[in-house]
């Protein structure tokens, strides 16, 4: 049984799968933007193949038990139809880790990626095979392989909030699906040169020693922090203060990285929360420090006073 100290948790779940699986998965296919000359009726197929695919497909060797089961969402905004079956899209990536004693469920990530290509014929099966990445047509293989790698990160992120550590395995797939990804024309996010914050830097910065430490702020941040909380309020927010001095010297060290920059992407409502009761001192240094490290939200922080 994994994580079994959480095994008092309750979740609410939007759909049934079996105990075996790890995710408790929603996908969504969002077609308001394709013209009105396609037929939508084959989104509303992808949209079930892919959260059965989630959903039903086997990820860890592990077995979870339907309370420890991540909760994560899904939503494929397709923006472009580009002819022979061909789609452009964003995909908006959720998922969430509970807290222990507590109704509260955490961000672990909360990514938009801007840059999915893929080829959907309706009915064509919905298949990833970590072996072969590429596949018979790499447009078609794109969006499985896409979908597997947020997969292997939120497998990642979870497991080394519980363990310090524990996620390598995970980023380390993530690392495979870049290295062997999809190519074609029209297909982007896995290289270095598309861009600063994409599906390569982000498996890159998970997997590399310059980040080591980053592993110990995911760990800690929840072990040491947000689980805290219920018997130790004071407790848990020194630790997060200190989650947030190791941040600050690992963005000393690799300022502006991906690592970072995903760390904090939907966690400001939250750290606002944390420190709104802390001590005068320890509200200035949390101030001090978020506004460096997460700049777009610094209107949020500096109500921290």
């Amino acid at each position: 049984m994994r994580k079994i100290f959480l095994a008092g948790f309750f979740f609410t779940f939007c759909i049934t799968a079996t105990k075996s699986q790890e995710l408790q998965a929603r996908f969504t296919v969002n077609t308001s933007k394709v013209s009105t000359q396609v037929d939508k009726k084959i989104f509303t197929t992808l949209q079930g193949s892919l959260a059965n695919f989630l959903n039903n497909r086997r990820w860890t060797n592990d077995t979870y038990q339907t309370n420890e089961k991540i909760q994560c969402n899904f939503l494929l905004t397709i923006e472009q139809d580009l002819g022979k079956n061909v789609f452009k899209g964003k995909l908006t990536v959720q998922a969430a880790r509970p807290v222990f004693n507590s109704s509260y469920d955490s961000p672990i990530l909360n990514f938009l990626d801007d840059n999915v290509t893929f080829k959907y014929i309706e009915f064509q099966p919905v298949e990833f095979n970590e072996n072969r990445v590429q596949g018979n047509d790499p447009l078609v293989a794109n969006l499985t392989a896409v979908i597997a790698y947020y997969v292997n990160i939120i497998l990642g992120l979870d497991y080394d909030s519980y363990a310090l550590r524990s996620g390598d395995q995970y980023f380390q797939k993530a690392w495979n699906i870049v290295n062997n990804a999809p190519e074609n024309g029209d297909i982007g996010g896995w290289k270095s040169f598309d861009g600063l914050r994409n599906r390569y830097w982000l498996a890159e910065n998970l997997n590399s020693n310059r980040f080591a430490l980053m592993h110990d702020v995911l760990y800690a941040y929840y072990r040491t922090g947000m689980d805290l909380f219920y018997e130790n309020e004071d407790a848990g927010r020194t630790g997060i203060l200190n989650c947030l001095n190791f941040l600050n010297t690992i963005n000393s060290e690799n300022p502006n990285s991906m690592a970072i920059q995903v760390f904090f992407q939907g966690k400001s409502n939250e750290l606002v929360k944390v420190f709104s009761k802390a001590t005068d001192e320890q509200k200035s240094r949390a101030r001090e420090l978020l506004i460096k490290l997460d700049v777009t939200n610094t209107a949020a922080y500096k109500t921290l006073k």
